[in-house]
């Protein structure tokens, strides 16, 4: 848990989301600036500042991150989706808190922008 961090205060109560799932390890929330028509976040209950810091320890959880954002995708109606994990700045990370975006219900082409 760190204090600063806008995600920590998310899954302490704090500040109000509108919650898709929550269980011991994630929570995942409705992204309050949607980019695509179904935009929600899933993250990690445990302070993880990005992928940079993930380790051998932590495999299985980012596994079940990955496998629960695609279950709360297909559970919203959205059998195409993408699923985007940013870290640090320069590749758009804004919040320091490791998190997976889920986005669908429009065309998307790679790269993005």
């Amino acid at each position: 848990m760190s204090d600063n961090c806008l995600f920590c205060k998310i899954v302490a109560g704090q500040i109000p989301v509108v919650k898709l799932h929550e269980d011991d390890e994630l929570l995942a929330f409705a992204d309050i600036n949607p980019q695509a028509p179904t935009h929600f976040l899933v993250i990690p209950k445990r302070h993880l500042s990005g992928m940079g810091t993930v380790g051998p320890a932590d495999e299985a959880l980012i596994g079940k991150l990955m496998r629960v954002g695609a279950e709360l995708a297909r559970a919203n109606n959205a059998p195409s989706f993408r699923l985007v994990i940013n870290n640090g700045v320069e590749a758009g990370q804004t919040v320091f808190h490791l998190h997976l975006h889920v986005l669908a219900g429009r065309p998307m082409r790679w790269p993005p922008g």
